[in-house]
């Protein structure tokens, strides 16, 4: 069945790259809605929708746009979120541009779902099925969905900083996948681009409260990390909120080989231009079990 959130959702903080005070409230919404943000800053048409197709040019978070210019940026980490968690319809109100970054995971933001609860909804859930390999490549950078029966995500980065190198992890999205074993992962960056980003106006309000910070083979960050392997496991939570935008769950396999948001986002696309790459399915009650989010109880994951 559909779902959505049982309660208003409120959350606030800074933006990673502006720096400014951001709060936001996750509402309920009903079925068939969809996941939409509205400008609560802005008259007129303020709602934005959560679709690939909405996702505008930026190089280091993902951009919604609509078509009378009003934007909300730095929204995978609540998209991962709401995808992890399984809820299928919201409305996040935001008070300005940019999402706040928290501590720079999805974890505070599915404690906060969790705590107040998904309310099922009396509708299927239709989701996108991949039905033959789609790919993009640029360069050594390369993204593709093939054909599965749930959503597994196959990601590999590789980094000349030691303390990163080369990592490599696979893992099914069913059952509470990301809730245990992905939420919590933080972003991550190099010491030598923090100046870099400053320079360009962007990661203003990043800290080491909101970020991992590598230097060649040192952790910046005086706890260190989560997990050994903390960056390729949020590469993953990002795929995961960058594949939401889809507007649906996918069953698929989406490789990830040194990808981010822009060829995540070019994947989207050429797998929905492609009428023989996919199709809707109806999914029953039973079927649904292996979507994210399935089953999930707030006192499970007392860990977060």
């Amino acid at each position: 069945m559909q779902t959505t959130v049982k309660s208003v959702i409120r959350l606030s903080g800074v933006g990673l790259h502006s720096g400014q005070p951001a709060r936001i409230a996750i509402q309920p919404a009903s079925a068939h809605h969809g996941i939409w943000f509205r400008r609560t800053d802005v008259e007129g048409d303020n709602m934005i929708p959560a679709r690939h197709n909405a996702v505008r040019t930026s190089p280091l978070c993902t951009l919604l746009v609509n078509e009378a210019g009003v934007s909300v940026s730095t929204v995978e980490h609540v998209m991962a979120a709401l995808s992890g968690c399984g809820v299928l319809n919201a409305i996040v109100e935001i008070d300005g541009p940019e999402v706040p970054i928290l501590d720079g995971s999805a974890a505070d933001f599915v404690r906060a779902i969790l705590k107040a609860g998904i309310r099922r909804q009396s509708v299927p859930v239709h989701a996108i099925e991949v039905l033959r390999r789609v790919a993009v490549t640029d360069g050594d950078r390369t993204a593709v969905l093939e054909p599965a029966g749930e959503l597994e995500i196959d990601f590999r980065i590789e980094f000349a900083d030691a303390a990163i190198g080369s990592q490599h992890k696979v893992l099914r999205l069913s059952n509470g996948t990301f809730v245990r074993e992905l939420c919590d992962s933080r972003t991550f960056c190099r010491q030598q681009d923090v100046v870099a980003m400053h320079a360009a106006g962007k990661a203003l309000g990043g800290s080491l409260d909101n970020a991992v910070v590598i230097d060649g083979d040192r952790v910046v960050n005086p706890g260190g990390l989560r997990h050994r392997d903390e960056a390729v496991r949020h590469k993953m939570l990002d795929a995961l909120g960058d594949l939401a935008l889809a507007g649906a769950p996918i069953l698929g396999r989406y490789t990830g080989i040194r990808a981010g948001h822009e060829m995540t986002n070019r994947l989207l696309h050429a797998l929905l231009s492609d009428p023989l790459a996919y199709r809707i399915r109806t999914l029953t009650e039973g079927e649904c079990d292996v979507l994210p989010g399935a089953g999930l109880e707030k006192d499970v994951f007392s860990h977060l």
